[in-house]
């Protein structure tokens, strides 16, 4: 039988999911066409916050893939606005931003363009620098102007808002959210709560302008935003302004080829537009009895519901959706659900601890729950949401309800975990309608045992993500022993199937000791690998194989080419190491004497006590490091940056111990260590802190009777607090100490993971267990760290033993022949 044919106006969430559920059903129905206007696949727009943030990368909130295109034969047209929809003729026309044409002809047609951001009609609206934050084309124009500017505005108290404020914040720009409300997200938390949430972002970092009227954006005379005028008269610095104050459905085109809008394309209970019943539409750009839904769930039931009657079933009907909210607002866990604002005619239960960060409102009308709020502590959120939509009393479980599932008793409920508790039909993913019931079967049928697989084959917690939790009980619960919190078989790259562990047990294996033979061993589908497996591989094989393997200096990053960290202008900076941040009159003479000589234009002195030279040409780079005459601080490599100490007991009247020259030790000992990312150390004098060790890959602080030693701390993007690990009495056990976990995260971290991941993957047991509880395993680590130490070449000073092609430092010389020959007299030379 042919085909009919299928077309799909927008790649969004909504849109791809109506395909999923379409295609196990009826997969060789239609041959489908999609059209989006974005240059990405399908991914997870709920997760742009924590890019934003940092905490994770592009390729990894995507959700469909151009190999799942391809696998479904599905032509696929990005970066392809559709403008215009014959319906006479059933044809679609899109065009390229090369400006080229295409036409598709269609016997059903799927509208997913969802919704656009509103944009207040302030003057000063069009300035650049102010954007949307709706998908990744802002987030990574955030990231950038975050890099070069200070001061950032957001316009919206909700949801959006607050993430992007947040992602901003840890990007380190100084943010003010400005509200019209006087309390946030005042749609989905009640007053108490608003103010709750209000202060805990207050007290990390974020300002607030609540009750603010914008009146004007101004401009400064180079065209870009440069202030927020309210309308009061006052003005606050802006370098970006993010509009976050709500969305509205994206109906352009739909009115545009004579469909019926009204807050959005009217639809039926079977998701057809009531125009044209070839037409269906689904998403936020659709009404559904006066309703467009912005939440992910209602969409997904809607895709289900589409994807039936697109499947010629004619069964299944969309009869609105019953939402509730929990959410994950930068670290706060919140929930609400119905009417929790209460009334004449309702009860209202409220347990609050502002001191504790909890605070809970249930409201209750003729024994039924009605409305919940939910701050601080949502984990009973799923329970309180069932009650409310099953409608049943809890009249007999009113002196308990505050408390939660867990405490019902002799109802029989109570169990080890949430997970353990659950029925198999309770729903654990709202999203996207999962049972406990559908993940145990899938655990059990298909062997699952982590999360990403349980994502990838129930759609459970691929979302918004607030169900991770109570997914990864229900893995632990099923699987037992065998659950893994890691992905293990995550491949590497895009050239092999292997994890960074099948890669690493390799090398080890086969003694293997070369990038050639590991792609020729593991069956590479790229012979030559890519950008993200050749650093990864080269390091894996000189960590394992030290003074045997070969490095390969082509197949690392361009800062440990260049051994120096390339900057925005295609300048260098230097960074030359003082050990323990401990200088001298002579070094700091020679260093200005350089920049004198050089005319480098920056000096700065980094957060790790040494002295930074900013702006340095890429030819300059070895006359420079010869005439400073010091070591490489090695301030561009995945390897030992600083070892920041305080003065100590030598100088100060507070100190316990020698921080200053165990600093030192330590840095003359591991100056050349190469890791799987970078690592950064500190050693405090006394427990006061002053070489902030807590936020260290290794931080050492001095006590009465010694040193404690804290790992895995990181003070990057995401801040994470070291964790004690053990406590020495000599400076010796600190050198041995470190020195054996230092070996045991390069012998077993995945390249690109630092400390604090690393540990969370094996767990902080594991590495007691090698270094602290195995006296002889812990010797030979720091045996084997020394042996790979050993010989190390300074590559700025040793740079033939150091394998540096010394060639990229020389200018490009073009003579004046070939340059009027090439180039006509009529243009001017550009770099």
């Amino acid at each position: 039988m042919k085909k009919m044919k299928l077309v799909l106006i927008g790649n969004g969430m909504a849109g791809v999911r109506t395909l999923e559920e379409l295609l196990k059903i009826a997969p060789d129905l239609y041959d489908i066409t999609v059209f989006g206007a974005e240059p990405h696949p399908n991914y997870n727009r709920i997760l742009l916050s924590p890019v934003l943030a940092g905490e994770q990368t592009i390729d990894e909130i995507i959700l469909n893939p151009l190999s799942w295109y391809e696998e479904h034969g599905i032509t696929l047209h990005l970066g392809c606005e559709v403008t215009e929809v014959n319906r006479a003729r059933r044809i679609v026309s899109g065009r390229a931003k090369d400006g080229s044409s295409v036409e598709v002809p269609y016997d059903r047609l799927l509208i997913a363009t969802g919704s656009n951001p509103f944009i207040l009609p302030v003057p000063g609206k069009d300035l650049q620098g102010v954007i949307a934050y709706r998908d990744i084309a802002d987030t990574e124009y955030m990231i950038e102007t975050a890099k070069t500017h200070r001061h950032a505005v957001v316009v919206g108290g909700g949801l959006l808002g607050l993430e992007a404020a947040n992602g901003l914040m840890l990007r380190g720009m100084q943010v003010t959210v400005v509200h019209i409300s006087p309390t946030l997200m005042e749609r989905q938390l009640d007053e108490v709560a608003g103010k709750m949430l209000q202060k805990s972002l207050q007290d990390r970092g974020l300002q607030f302008e609540m009750g603010a009227h914008t009146q004007a954006l101004v401009g400064g005379d180079d065209g870009r935003v440069k202030a927020v005028r309210f309308t009061d008269g006052r003005e606050i610095p802006a370098d970006l302004v993010v509009m976050a104050a709500g969305i509205r459905p994206n109906t352009a085109l739909a009115e545009k080829i004579g469909l019926h809008c009204n807050r959005g394309i009217v639809v039926t209970d079977t998701m057809q537009t009531v125009t044209d019943p070839r037409v269906y539409a689904v998403g936020e750009c659709a009404a559904h009895r006066g309703i467009a839904y912005g939440l992910v769930a209602p969409l997904f039931e809607q895709g289900k519901v589409c994807a039936t009657h697109l499947a010629q079933f004619g069964i299944g009907r969309y009869l609105g959706s019953q939402v509730s909210t929990k959410l994950k607002v930068t670290g706060i866990d919140l929930f609400s659900a119905g009417n929790f604002n209460g009334g004449e005619d309702c009860e209202e239960i409220v347990m609050s601890d502002p001191f504790g960060g909890v605070y809970k409102k249930l409201v209750l009308k003729d024994d039924k729950l009605v409305g919940a709020c939910l701050y601080g502590d949502t984990a009973d959120g799923a329970w309180y949401f069932k009650l409310l939509r099953e409608g049943r009393s809890v009249a007999e479980m009113r002196d308990k309800l505050m408390f939660g599932e867990d405490h019902l008793g002799d109802a029989g409920h109570q169990g080890h975990s949430k997970a353990a508790s659950m029925a198999d039909s309770d729903e654990v993913c709202g999203c996207n309608g999962v049972t406990k019931g559908t993940i145990c079967k899938a655990i059990k049928d298909k062997g699952l045992f982590t999360l990403e697989d349980v994502r990838k084959h129930t759609k459970a917690s691929a979302s918004c993500g607030s169900c991770t939790g109570l997914v990864e009980q229900i893995l632990m619960f099923t699987a037992g022993g065998d659950y893994s919190a890691t992905p293990k078989h995550k491949a590497l790259c895009g050239c092999t199937d292997h994890s960074h562990q099948d890669v690493r047990d390799a090398i080890r294996r086969e003694k293997l000791l070369s990038i050639p033979q590991v792609y020729a061993t593991l069956g590479w589908r790229n012979p030559n690998g890519c950008a993200s497996c050749r650093p990864a591989v080269n390091y894996y094989l000189i960590s394992t194989w030290p003074k045997e393997a070969q490095d390969d200096p082509q197949s690392r990053f361009v800062n440990e080419r260049s051994h120096a960290n390339i900057q925005k202008d295609g300048t260098y900076s230097v960074i030359p190491r003082m050990w323990g941040g401990e200088t001298s009159a002579s070094d700091l003479r020679r260093i200005a004497d350089v920049v004198d000589k050089y005319a480098i234009p920056t000096v700065k002195v980094t957060g790790g006590q040494r002295i930074d030279l900013l702006g340095v040409k890429k030819e300059n780079l070895q006359a420079v490091w010869r005439d400073l005459g010091m070591p490489s601080g090695l301030a561009y490599a995945k390897s030992l940056r600083t070892v920041k100490t305080c003065v100590g007991s030598e100088w100060c009247r507070f100190g316990t111990q020698d921080s200053t020259q165990l600093g030192k030790d330590l840095e003359h000992a591991l100056w050349a260590m190469y890791s799987p990312h970078k690592v950064k150390m500190a050693v405090s004098g006394c427990p006061r802190n002053c070489a902030e060790s807590g936020t260290k890959d290794v931080g050492i602080i001095g006590v009465d009777s010694g040193w404690e030693l804290h790992i895995g701390g990181n003070g990057g993007i995401k801040t994470e607090v070291a964790q004690f690990f053990v406590k020495v009495k000599t400076a010796q056990e600190v050198l041995e100490h470190a020195g054996a976990f230092l070996q045991l995260y390069r012998e077993e971290g995945w390249y690109l993971e630092r400390t604090v991941h690393y540990i969370e993957r094996v767990g902080l047991d594991h590495v007691k267990k090698a270094v602290l509880d195995d006296a002889e395993n812990r010797k030979a680590l720091w045996a084997r760290l020394q042996f790979a130490l050993d010989g190390q070449p300074d590559p700025w000073h040793e740079a033939v033993k150091a394998g540096v092609d010394t060639r990229q430092f020389e200018p490009l010389r073009v003579s004046a022949e070939a340059l009027s020959a090439e180039t006509p007299a009529s243009e001017p030379l550009k770099a």
